[in-house]
């Protein structure tokens, strides 16, 4: 039987949490989105989500994670009963099948960071034909895929302290070390400027529906809510540790990234006068036009310093993903961390390869479905189920699980272990009230209007 781990300090916890939170969706997928739903437009409303929305479900997440000690199916379970434990195993569910997705776009960075530093990929003339054509070529993929899965599952495999704590306090710091250089060179560049206003003066006219079910699913996956990490990151921090404090750095931490992120990205892009809303190749391609106007040695260093940063942002998120269920089968199953990790890392990978084989490597694949008026591979089928969708849910199945069967006292007594004038305080009843009254109301309506403007193309607000 594996013995259960346990961050050895706050600082790790928080650098562990926020490596979870900060990931592939504020370097690559926040750009994307906020480019395609207004710029400062999108950014604004997303920043509300974060904290009306997600501070106070992701400290009811380490709060239930602390309490049990276990992870998220075993903390429903021993707080609610078999009914509530599936709600747990639902987010379980929803990380691993995030992570089967992740790991494939993972695995593009990863590859294209050897390229750009150690091949001729910035010779190439057409980017997006080279995207496609790379992203169709499964051979190339699948290799840099299993060498990114074989790097997260043997973090994991070293267990907390030494896998994930020792990891995350090195690749943190790194992350926003590169993201601020790449920063400061951009804003150097021609009509840089121009990137700048986009991203930060809001178009109020742009807010609409799509705008703000698109922050809130990225809210959720930014911060890791509602998949089960931070009720299994929660389970291995000390009763002394203040999960108020702990998790509004963690908020500002993904937070600032995301804005920075954005802030590296679109004045690249406006440089050269790419589209800022590009979509998920945006960073794939679009900036691969920016990289290759720089001399060369500059070329290599920035571009390969950014997917550099892109690596290290998925690196911090895979492992998170990875542990839950590793944790599940550790607690659950009594199985040896070793034992679990090679089982989970292995079959997770296996469901990915749908995933891999879903941008031109497989006709099947690649056209898999249609709704929204639009072709959808079985990438996009996974992304809008299991981050789109099911993260929301899992928000709302946690608030209504702490309003209605755990009770905000007992969330309450765990917070104050840690934090001991929180009893009492403005802060308590804040706190209570959005989880048992807001989120739920929220997070239950936003949920309804996703599920129709998803998969029935019905956009109500």
């Amino acid at each position: 039987m594996a013995v259960r781990g346990g961050f050895s300090s706050k600082l790790g916890f928080v650098a562990a949490a926020a490596g979870s939170a900060v990931g592939l969706g504020n370097i690559w997928q926040f750009p994307y989105v906020a480019g395609q739903n207004g710029g400062a437009a999108f950014l604004l409303v997303y920043v509300g989500w974060i904290f009306l929305i997600g501070l106070p479900i992701m400290i009811g997440e380490i709060a239930v994670g602390r309490n049990t000690a276990a992870n998220p199916y075993g903390a429903y379970n021993k707080l609610g009963g078999k009914s509530w434990a599936l709600v747990g195993l639902f987010g379980i569910i929803c990380g691993v099948m995030i992570l089967s997705f992740y790991n494939v776009v993972a695995g593009w960075a990863f590859g294209y960071f050897v390229h750009l530093s150690f091949g001729g990929l910035l010779k190439e003339t057409d980017f997006a034909g080279y995207f496609y054509n790379y992203t169709a070529d499964y051979s190339d993929n699948l290799i840099y895929s299993i060498a990114f899965m074989i790097i997260t599952a043997f973090i994991v495999y070293r267990g907390v302290q030494k896998g994930i704590e020792g990891t995350s306090k090195i690749l943190m710091p790194t992350l926003f070390g590169i993201l601020i250089l790449i920063i400061i060179y951009g804003l150097t560049l021609p009509n840089a400027m121009d990137g700048v206003s986009f991203y930060l003066l809001p178009d109020f006219s742009l807010i609409n529906g799509a705008t703000i079910y698109s922050a809130l699913g990225q809210a959720f996956f930014s911060l890791s809510l509602g998949m089960g990490a931070l009720i299994t990151y929660g389970s291995y921090i000390s009763k002394s540790d203040n999960i108020v404090n702990s998790a509004t750095l963690v908020t500002v931490a993904d937070t600032m990234v995301a804005f920075l992120a954005g802030l590296m990205i679109f004045p690249l892009v406006f440089s050269q006068g790419q589209s800022p809303s590009e979509g998920p190749g945006l960073v794939f391609i679009a900036l691969l036009g920016v990289f290759q106007t720089m001399p060369p040695l500059v070329a290599k260093l920035v571009g390969g310093g950014f997917f550099l940063l892109l690596c290290f942002a998925a690196l911090t998120s895979t492992i998170s993903l990875l542990e839950v269920p590793v944790a599940f089968l550790v607690d659950e199953k009594k199985w040896s961390r070793k034992k679990a990790v090679a089982v989970m890392a292995s079959l997770i990978f296996i469901i990915g390869l749908p995933s891999m084989l879903s941008y031109g490597a497989s006709d099947l694949f690649t056209n898999f479905t249609f709704y929204e008026g639009k072709t959808k591979n079985f990438m996009d089928i996974v992304q809008d189920v299991f981050f789109v969708v099911s993260l929301p849910l899992g928000g709302f199945l946690l608030s209504v699980f702490i309003a209605r069967h755990w009770k905000t006292k007992n969330m309450s007594d765990e917070i104050a272990q840690g934090y001991s004038s929180y009893r009492g305080s403005l802060l308590e009843k804040y706190f209570n009230t959005m989880i048992t009254v807001i989120c739920p109301i929220v997070l239950g309506i936003m949920f309804v209007l996703t599920l129709l403007q998803k998969f029935f193309g019905v956009i109500i607000i």
